[in-house]
């Protein structure tokens, strides 16, 4: 029972916490007097690149890229590059890398588009292939029968044409035959057909 009453008091300030985190945006005064005691002349955000000049426990005389020269508390000087600093290459370096990459998807469309489109008449040029080379197949195939048969019947004729010849033979040799009979029966009997 007890505990519970503790929750009940404790759940207000439970609930009521918020995350928060440590800034790493520091700001430095940058002076005239060696040791600070002046009011700071211009202010230095984190990473701010300068050069060390001369330095004691608490203090340094700097110079900065743009030749400014002044002094900070040393304390606050570090010689490996800031967390903000790294994190501003690595997303500069990230962005680089990101336009060349659409740079690159870009340069290659149009080959790729030229791929695509020539894979397609590649497929349908192998399509177009087997079908003309079963086709070359099967006529093959029929050219060797008829090879195969033109050889069988070389030398013979067919049914029908030597039925016909042997028709066209006989009532030829029937009429030739009626004509030779009456030519020689005329002659016999002198120009006159007995029958």
């Amino acid at each position: 029972m007890r505990s519970a009453c503790l929750l009940l008091v404790l759940l207000p300030l439970v609930a009521g916490a918020e995350t928060a985190y440590v800034t790493d945006n520091l700001r430095l005064g940058l002076h005239k007097a060696a040791d600070t005691s002046d009011r700071a002349f211009r202010t230095l955000d984190s990473g701010q690149e300068l050069e060390i000049l001369s330095r004691d426990r608490n203090y340094a005389s700097v110079r900065l890229p743009d030749g400014v020269l002044g002094n900070v508390k040393a304390a606050y000087l570090v010689f490996d590059k800031p967390a903000k600093l790294i994190v501003a290459e690595t997303q500069a370096a990230l962005e680089a890398s990101q336009s060349e990459l659409e740079k690159s998807r870009a340069d290659f469309a149009a080959p790729a588009a030229t791929i695509a489109s020539l894979e397609t008449r590649l497929a349908t040029s192998e399509s177009t292939l087997e079908t003309s080379t079963a086709r070359v197949s099967e006529l093959t195939a029929e050219v060797d029968d008829f090879q195969s048969r033109h050889e069988q019947y070389k030398y013979s004729l067919p049914f029908k044409w030597v039925s016909g010849a042997m028709f066209v033979c006989l009532l030829a040799g029937f009429l030739a035959g009626l004509w030779w009979i009456d030519h020689r029966s005329r002659k016999r009997h002198g120009g006159i057909r007995i029958y």
